[in-house]
């Protein structure tokens, strides 16, 4: 089981997501640390439905982007 996200870590996410609003910036990266982010939430809160699937509709937008860079 992978450990909960951190303070810093989520911190630092949202640095990364400003930085993405003044920049043009490709946000496939920030989509997927976002999905790794909320993945590590839902699992380390396994009765939450909804973190789960909040985590699960990250992904695929992570996926879907990688995809549309290719």
């Amino acid at each position: 089981m992978s450990r909960t996200p951190s303070i810093a870590e989520i911190g630092a996410f949202l640095g990364h997501l400003k930085a993405t609003r003044t920049n043009d910036t490709d946000t496939g990266p920030l989509l997927a640390e976002k999905a790794d982010l909320l993945e590590r939430i839902a699992e380390a809160n396994p009765d939450d439905r909804d973190a789960a699937q909040v985590a699960r509709e990250a992904r695929t937008a992570a996926d879907r982007a990688q995809r549309n860079r290719r």
